[in-house]
């Protein structure tokens, strides 16, 4: 049987081995074909669709998006606008997290300059900003939770 290994895959994509178990898991990558031994091997269709769920992650899009964005991809009678409608609501995500980073770096800039003109190397106990967040005078933007957990090992 003619194939490649897991891990020449893994090399070949820039995706950790646990990560490919985890996309096979959860059927993100079809379940490879497997030697008398017992050893996975991948087809050029799996190089493939491994990079495209490397690059759709890439861009940050979630498992279940990345889900339907293959889904897209295999199915003739489905629409470009989906994907379209789909990446317009991902932007939409990440310029409100860019907001909320910006928000952050604010705050943290606010801490730094305090410490800078207000500390100058206290002890720790006395810290400016150490005080600031014991006390809640400053708020931390909200995080917000990712709707799926990022598959172990993504770079």
């Amino acid at each position: 049987m003619q194939g490649m290994k897991i891990g020449a895959l893994a090399a070949r994509t820039g995706t950790s081995v646990p990560t490919i178990r985890y996309y096979e898991a959860i059927g993100l990558l079809q379940r490879a074909a497997r030697q008398e031994s017992g050893q996975r091997l991948y087809s050029s269709e799996d190089i493939g669709r491994l990079t495209f769920i490397r690059r759709c992650r890439d861009f940050d899009f979630s498992i279940a998006q990345v889900r339907v964005l293959v889904d897209l991809l295999r199915d003739p009678s489905s629409t470009c606008t989906t994907a379209r409608d789909l990446a317009a609501a991902h932007l939409v995500s990440v310029r409100d997290k860019m907001r909320e980073l910006r928000a952050l770096a604010r705050s943290l800039e606010s801490f730094v300059h305090d410490c800078d003109t207000a500390c100058g190397g206290r002890s720790g106990p006395d810290c400016t900003v150490l005080g600031q967040m014991r006390r809640g005078e400053r708020t931390a933007p909200p995080r917000r939770a990712r709707s799926i957990a990022a598959a172990p090992g993504r770079a």
